[in-house]
C-alpha cells in the first residue's frame, strides 16, 4: 500500500521574498550541489547555522515511488550545514526560482525560505533554501541506520537510483572538503551484501 502524497502547491509564487532587481543566492546541500541545472554567476562553499543536512525526506518521485520510496536530503532543525551557495544574476532570477521550485516542490515537502549563510570568503548573504517540513507525511522523523539504508537501496525514481544520489552527494562533499563521514557509513550499509 502506498503513502498518500499531497498535491503540489501550484498557487505559491516561487519568487516570494526575493527583492526584484537583486541577485539571488541559492543554498545547496544535496543534489543541487552537484547538479544545479541552473545558470549561475558564482559558486562558493558556505555554512548555514541552525539547520543540518539530514536524510529525512521520503522520495516519491525523483529517487523513489509512493510504493517504494527512496530517501533524500532535507535541511532539518539544529546544528549547522556546510554546502554550496550559488549566485544567480538578477535578470535570470524569476526563471531560475521557478525552475528550482518545480524541481524541489512537487509534493510540498519543503518550506522554501531565505536564511543567512556565511560564504567561504567571509561574506554573509541571505540565501534561498529548502527546509524540511516536519508536518509533511514524507518527513521521516525516526529511523535506524539500517532502515535508512533499506530505503536508499530500494529507491529508484525519475532521476535514477537513490544510491547514486547518495554516492554523488558524498563525492561532492569530499571534493569540496566538507566531510560526509556519516553519509559514507550509511553508503557502506547500503552496499553491504
Amino acid at each position: 500500500m502506498g503513502i498518500a502524497t499531497p498535491e503540489p502547491d501550484t498557487t505559491s509564487n516561487p519568487t516570494t521574498g526575493w527583492r526584484q532587481g537583486t541577485d539571488l543566492w541559492v543554498f545547496a546541500y544535496g543534489s543541487l550541489m552537484w547538479n544545479p541545472e541552473f545558470r549561475h554567476e558564482e559558486a562558493r562553499t558556505a555554512r548555514l547555522s541552525g539547520y543540518h543536512r539530514a536524510l529525512c525526506i521520503l522520495s516519491h518521485q525523483w529517487r523513489g515511488t509512493p510504493e517504494r520510496p527512496g530517501l533524500v536530503m532535507g535541511l532539518d532543525r539544529g546544528g549547522s550545514c556546510r554546502g554550496r551557495a550559488f549566485r544567480v544574476a538578477a535578470p535570470e532570477v524569476p526563471e531560475v526560482m521557478a525552475q528550482i521550485y518545480r524541481r524541489e516542490m512537487p509534493t510540498g515537502v519543503y518550506a522554501p525560505r531565505f536564511v543567512p549563510v556565511t560564504l567561504d570568503d567571509g561574506r554573509r548573504v541571505e540565501a534561498w533554501a529548502f527546509i524540511a517540513r516536519r508536518d509533511h507525511p514524507q518527513y521521516l522523523a525516526h529511523a535506524t541506520p539500517e532502515q535508512r539504508a533499506a530505503l536508499v537501496r530500494q529507491g529508484h525514481g525519475h532521476a535514477g537510483p537513490c544510491r547514486d544520489y547518495l554516492a554523488n552527494t558524498i563525492a561532492q562533499l569530499e571534493m569540496l572538503g566538507l566531510g560526509g563521514k556519516a553519509l559514507r557509513q550509511l553508503l557502506a550499509l547500503v552496499d553491504k551484501p
